[in-house]
């Protein structure tokens, strides 16, 4: 399944993780020097989340960010009784 945001279209972005060796020169040392360059994939934070689109209630992947920013609108809570619906 892709990692990508249903509302931002956001999705993982490439990045290196730089391993360095040697102390700082502020702190003492002779300078610190690159010995490796991994790469690295950065995701974004994917919630699975219950949201109302068109009056229908389903699941949709969306970030955080997406959430926080008001870009979506959770379904409400399902309220109901086990005896209202045997009556029913």
């Amino acid at each position: 399944m892709a990692r990508i945001c249903e509302v931002t279209g956001k999705g993982p972005i490439k990045g290196s993780h730089i391993w360095r060796s040697g102390k700082a020169k502020k702190k003492g040392g002779i300078g610190t020097h690159v010995t490796a360059i991994t790469k690295r994939r950065f995701m974004p934070n994917l919630q699975r989340v219950k949201v109302l689109v068109d009056g229908e209630v389903r699941y949709m992947r969306v970030t955080a960010k997406a959430i926080k920013k008001g870009l979506v609108t959770k379904a409400p809570k399902r309220r109901w009784n086990k005896e209202q619906a045997a009556k029913a």
